[in-house]
């Protein structure tokens, strides 16, 4: 069993995507993670799409595996007691709320170190706290449009389009594992805690401009900003007889070997397109060439044929078709198991292999407040504490109606 971080024990403050993510990954390492949720619950619970009961979205289960859940109603004292209880056990401390409310609930990074300077403490914010936007609220479609990622397709297509899933909250959150994990290293060398901050737009502006800033990273500019293969409007699946393939072609050997299966001999020995270099400098005409339509074939057809070749190629799968790729049900990425409310759930398994085993997926995401009497126990508090806390509607436990 790979557990890098199985002594590790994490207060899960977040909700929604980004944080969740954050914590996901971490637990998907061993961590021991208790989430907390008010008294709305996670908005993902609702927002992530159908299901049997309205409070386990795909998302939601999907995000939120291995950890044990509390809910607590931080307004109330017996919530209030609890959470310091949380914050005196965890080892690291996960939020992203803003941070003017975790500053009224008494949670924020400087209370908290203040007593507890060996914590880590890791706050999501949607923009840096030294910045003027600094407090604002945001979600992922605002930062993608914020980053200038939105302004990609305007650049290519004439129209601004947001990627069809939540990217800065995963791009986001699987960086923030990342320090966490840094963070981790440096108190077991030290024993020091620290304070850290993850800016979700300065992380997604950073994360375009690694590429898009291009020419404009010379003083003085050498060009327009943008990698302009990427921007190429030709830069697409490709339409086939029966639906499209994706491919990329970028060495000399591989563009002359795709010339010459696509019956385009004639731009062999156009010196447009010889070099990396010169098919740079012709960029759109090239692109425009790669982009044309191969619909004199299938897409299985065109496979196999890319394939004698070694040309990097696959089929453009759609929602439903992805599931059943045939290499990902031989390496069963996808099972099935039964949660407590919902019946039959889907359990993306892991994806990393460790000494040639892929690591446990790790429980079902619960319910609200499923662990609630087991975490309050393992804080040393009494049956009577339990239901005296459970009465004052600080916390509550949920049971399985029969």
């Amino acid at each position: 069993m790979f557990e890098p971080l199985k002594n590790i024990k994490i207060l899960d403050l977040t909700s929604v995507v980004v944080g969740p993510v954050a914590t996901w990954r971490l637990g998907q390492y061993g961590a021991e993670i208790i989430k907390v949720e008010n008294p709305a619950g996670d908005l993902m619970r609702g927002l992530g799409g159908m299901s049997p009961t309205g409070q386990h979205s795909g998302a939601y289960l999907h995000l939120n595996r291995g950890k044990k859940n509390i809910y607590l109603d931080l307004k109330k004292e017996g919530g209030k007691d609890i959470i310091q209880k949380l914050i005196e056990w965890a080892d690291v401390i996960v939020a992203n709320m803003r941070p003017d409310a975790l500053e009224r609930l008494g949670l924020g990074s400087q209370a908290i170190r203040a007593k507890y300077p060996e914590k880590i403490y890791c706050l999501i914010t949607g923009y840096g706290t030294d910045g003027p936007y600094s407090g604002l609220p945001t979600y992922d479609s605002v930062l993608q449009g914020a980053s200038g990622m939105a302004g990609l397709a305007l650049a290519r297509d004439g129209k601004p389009t947001y990627v069809p899933m939540l990217i800065c909250d995963h791009v986001v959150g699987e960086i923030t594992a990342g320090v966490v994990m840094a963070a981790l290293m440096q108190k077991q060398n030290t024993g020091i805690g620290a304070s850290l901050e993850i800016p979700m737009f300065e992380t997604m502006a950073s994360f375009v401009l690694q590429e898009h800033l291009a020419q404009q990273s010379f003083e003085p500019p050498i060009g327009v900003a943008g990698d302009l293969r990427l921007l190429s409007p030709h830069n697409q699946p490709v339409k086939t007889k029966d639906g499209y393939i994706s491919f990329t072609i970028n060495t000399d050997v591989q563009v002359k070997a795709f010339l010459k299966i696509t019956d385009r001999t004639e731009f062999l020995s156009d010196e447009r397109f010889q070099t990396v270099a010169s098919r740079a400098k012709y960029v759109s005409e090239w692109f425009e060439i790669r982009g044309a339509a191969l619909d004199s074939k299938t897409t299985k057809e065109w496979l196999e044929i890319f394939r004698k070749v070694d040309l990097p190629a696959m089929p453009c799968h759609t929602l439903e078709t992805l599931t059943q790729d045939p290499h990902l049900k031989a390496v069963e990425l996808i099972d099935f198991e039964n949660h407590p409310t919902e019946g039959k759930t889907a359990v993306i398994r892991s994806t990393i292999q460790v000494d040639g085993v892929y690591p446990s997926a790790r429980s079902s995401a619960a319910p609200c407040g499923w662990d609630t009497k087991a975490i309050l126990h393992d804080l040393g508090y009494s049956d009577e504490e339990m239901e005296s806390l459970i009465n004052e509607n600080a916390t509550f436990q949920f049971t399985v109606s029969k």
